[in-house]
Order: structure tokens, then C-alpha cells, then sequence
């Protein structure tokens, strides 16, 4: 089994939104074969705790414009670890250094790697 069509397209405008706040390495896995609770896992850094706060808060807006529901949020406080969930895709916006501590891409260095495009090669 693969991530939908619909799940793609939500990870794109996340992928999209976290551009626009200069996320930094951003990785999109599709997770479907190993949870059955959603399809894509997005994961993007920050340099510092305000970026993440700021990324995590333009995720959640372009989502919520595009029609799609939060529907739960973790680690906003801190912000040094924010996981967004929305059904078919969560994301997990991390301070880089707890990025490369949890290192969630070796975690999942089984799944497949989602395709996303960045602002540059749309504009083309």
C-alpha cells in the first residue's frame, strides 16, 4: 500500500508553509506499509525554538486554509519538537539538534521517500 493522492497533495502545502518560514531538510516518508494510522510523516528543522514555534504555526494555517483539520498537537510549549497531526499526514518540526539526536530517518530508513517540491522548482 502507498500514501493517497489526498495524502501527497496535504504534504505538499506542509512542505510548502514550512518553505516559506525557511525550514531546513525537509524529508517526506510514506509510512503507510508500517502504520495504519496515517500515510505520510514530514519532518523539517529549525535553528532555534522561535523557528519552530514559527513553522509549526504556518504549517497549521496554510492546512487549515486548504480545509484541513489539526487534529492534534504536541510539544508547543517547548518547541523543540512540535508534532502536528493531521490524520493522514503528521509532522514533525524539530530543533535541529534534536533532529539529528533522534535521528527519525534512521528510524524509518525502511519507508519509501515521498517526492515533495521546493518553492524553486515550482516556480520553474
Amino acid at each position: 500500500m502507498t500514501a493517497t493522492k489526498q495524502a501527497i497533495a496535504a504534504t505538499q502545502i506542509a512542505a510548502d508553509a514550512a518553505l516559506d518560514k525557511l525550514a531546513e531538510n525537509l524529508v517526506a516518508l510514506d509510512v503507510t506499509s508500517h502504520l495504519a494510522l496515517t500515510d505520510v510523516f514530514l519532518l523539517a528543522s529549525g535553528r532555534s525554538e522561535r523557528q519552530v514555534a514559527a513553522i509549526s504555526d504556518s504549517i497549521e494555517e496554510k492546512m487549515l486554509e486548504s480545509g484541513i483539520k489539526l487534529l492534534r498537537r504536541e510539544g508547543k510549549t517547548l518547541a523543540r519538537w512540535i508534532l502536528l497531526d493531521f490524520g493522514d499526514v503528521i509532522v514533525h518540526v524539530m530543533h535541529e539538534e534534536d533532529r539529528v539526536f533522534y535521528s527519525l530517518e534512521r528510524l524509518w530508513n525502511d519507508c519509501p521517500v515521498v517526492k515533495i517540491a521546493s518553492l524553486q522548482e515550482q516556480k520553474l
